[in-house]
């Protein structure tokens, strides 16, 4: 029996189609077709930890890497502003392919690192870095993205302090006001300004 136009079309079709315009393939990625308002976009709207956390909004994917990139700040005060700029878009493919939480991404294997990586050195072109990062800078905005998670798991998905700390390692020490904005829920809206407001600080 001759498969549909539907079926072929589904079965054939690697891109996605942004707001921008552009036409994202996910196979073979441009730097091109990569805009940082689709990024903001996208990435303010996907939920980390699959939405269970606490607060009137999701904890977007923007706000997450907005915390990273104020951890590495507290980390490595001297850090320029490219290694920023790599913590702030650490996550940017998830605008894309989404969150995936890591023991699911352990369930279905490497196929989805093979793209995500893809993506994250089409982006990194775009906007001036290496296409692979230096693995001490992968390693420190690791080890913000691990101090990050620890708040997030312990402030607002649930976790006791003990299991995070096993999972996740040490509280990275902000300060209470930093916590108390960083770990506060923003909406859509203002997730994506945000990021795209630091972006913008970080290129100037």
């Amino acid at each position: 029996m001759a498969k549909s136009k539907f079926s072929t079309d589904v079965a054939t079709r690697a891109w996605q189609r942004m707001l921008s315009g552009r036409r994202l393939d996910l196979l073979d990625p441009s730097p091109l077709d990569i805009e940082i308002a689709d990024i903001a976009h996208g990435l303010a709207r996907v939920a980390r930890w699959n939405g269970q956390t606490h607060g009137a909004h999701i904890f977007s994917v923007a706000q997450h890497t907005l915390l990273v990139e104020a951890v590495l700040r507290e980390q490595m005060p001297r850090a320029d502003e490219r290694v920023r700029l790599a913590a702030l878009l650490h996550d940017a493919p998830e605008y894309v392919v989404g969150d995936m939480i890591s023991p699911f991404k352990a369930v279905i294997g490497g196929d989805y690192k093979v793209i995500e990586n893809r993506l994250l050195g089409a982006i990194h072109i775009r906007f001036g870095l290496p296409p692979a990062l230096a693995a001490e800078i992968t390693k420190q905005i690791k080890a913000a993205d691990m101090g990050a998670a620890y708040l997030e798991a312990t402030r607002l998905a649930g976790f006791k302090e003990a299991e995070a700390k096993r999972l996740f390692g040490k509280d990275p020490g902000l300060s209470e006001a930093m916590v108390e904005d960083y770990l506060t829920p923003w909406s859509a809206g203002k997730a994506e300004k945000r990021f795209l407001a630091r972006f913008e600080a970080l290129l100037a």
